[in-house]
């Protein structure tokens, strides 16, 4: 499959500033006159938005965790085949809101499935991979205490939340071509210039 767009992606800690970052990026590339489409995950589709609610109701304490997996690699296939496989030859960017690497760090380090996990995002991600990921990292505590209403995985205990942070740090130090890690404690001025540099040096 030919891509045209270049393929972006924000991962980051519970209350990390994903949302600020991304639209922080969607504006400075929009002012480089560049076409830009924005996914979340999982969601972004009419099933994959089905399959969030499951995911983060908090009603749903059953849920086991290798059924937690195939939801979350369900809704990727799902935004793959439907508008991913469609939009890269119809935009300059695509940036996503989590990709594969929160599936590796939530389900694959924090609940502990490993290879399982490893497994299921190689075979459904249908070959997609970014071309460049930022991993947000912030002090655990800090970024918990900026949530409000917490949904069933950022009500997790704190010792899941501290492994979620390790399986990132991992990834980044695995991949560190891909993965740029940004320090997201400081201001946003600062944060936004750390992306900013890192896009310009890559794509510009």
């Amino acid at each position: 499959m030919k891509k045209k767009a270049i393929f972006i992606t924000i991962e980051g800690l519970e209350g990390s500033g994903k949302s600020s970052v991304i639209k922080f990026l969607h504006k400075f590339l929009r002012l480089k006159k560049f076409s830009v489409k924005i996914y979340r995950e999982p969601g972004s589709t009419r099933i994959g938005e089905k399959i969030r609610n499951i995911l983060l109701d908090k009603k749903n304490k059953e849920l086991s965790r290798h059924t937690e997996l195939l939801l979350y690699l369900a809704a990727r296939t799902q935004l793959i085949e439907e508008r991913l496989r469609r939009d890269f030859s119809k935009y300059d960017f695509i940036i996503c809101d989590r990709f594969f690497d929160s599936t590796l760090a939530y389900q694959g380090f924090a609940l502990g499935l490993g290879q399982i996990a490893e497994k299921g995002v190689k075979m459904f991600s249908l070959g997609i991979e970014p071309e460049i990921t930022f991993f947000l990292d912030t002090q655990v505590k800090v970024g918990l205490k900026r949530l409000k209403n917490k949904d069933r995985i950022e009500s997790r205990p704190l010792s899941f939340h501290n492994k979620l942070r390790g399986g990132f740090l991992r990834l980044a130090k695995k991949y560190p071509k891909r993965i740029k890690v940004i320090d997201a404690s400081g201001s946003l001025d600062k944060i936004y210039n750390q992306i900013q540099g890192s896009i310009v040096k890559k794509f510009f």
